[in-house]
């Protein structure tokens, strides 16, 4: 890609306005990670906007997006995973389930364990967000010519392998 869009902190940005483009490549190293995580701060800020139409706050989707994909969890294992304390993971996933989108079953190894379990319905939901999320960045994504959907694609395969070494 040659250019990138550029968001000023502070500064408020509607969805219509041209942001100032800025010359790539970045100078070194930091300045390349500093754009790619803004960019993607940016981009996730963009497409949670779709989670309005679920219906369900942020950090409970977020909760079930562990569920869902990472399968059957304890409750401390979904409130590290989510980075919170487990009071707080407890009311998160007591309004899911009370929603009728997660539910708790016993552990068949370690009858002591409870684990947190997606149900149809919350995978559903959580799916039909995904969707919603993937279709809008899509219809940008089909704007970009040939040559700029290779790169991109060069860029996701770089950014996975990034993501091992973290």
């Amino acid at each position: 890609m040659s250019a990138r869009k550029s968001y000023s902190p502070g500064k408020a940005h509607s969805r219509r306005a041209e942001p100032k483009v800025e010359k790539f490549p970045a100078s070194n190293a930091t300045d390349l990670a500093d754009q790619i995580h803004s960019a993607a701060i940016h981009l996730l800020r963009r497409l949670r906007k779709e989670d309005d139409a679920s219906g369900i706050s942020a950090p409970r989707l977020s909760a079930l997006s562990v569920v869902v994909f990472g399968g059957p969890v304890t409750l401390g294992q979904l409130a590290r995973a989510e980075q919170v304390r487990p009071p707080t993971m407890t009311r998160i996933v007591t309004g899911l389930e009370k929603d009728g989108l997660v539910t708790r079953v016993g552990d068949e190894l370690d009858g002591r364990l409870t684990k947190i379990e997606a149900t149809a319905k919350g995978q559903r939901v959580l799916l039909a967000g995904r969707a919603r999320r993937v279709n809008l960045f899509a219809k940008a994504v089909e704007r970009l010519s040939t040559r700029e959907l290779a790169e991109l694609a060069q860029g996701v395969q770089l950014l996975r392998k990034l993501l091992d070494d973290l």
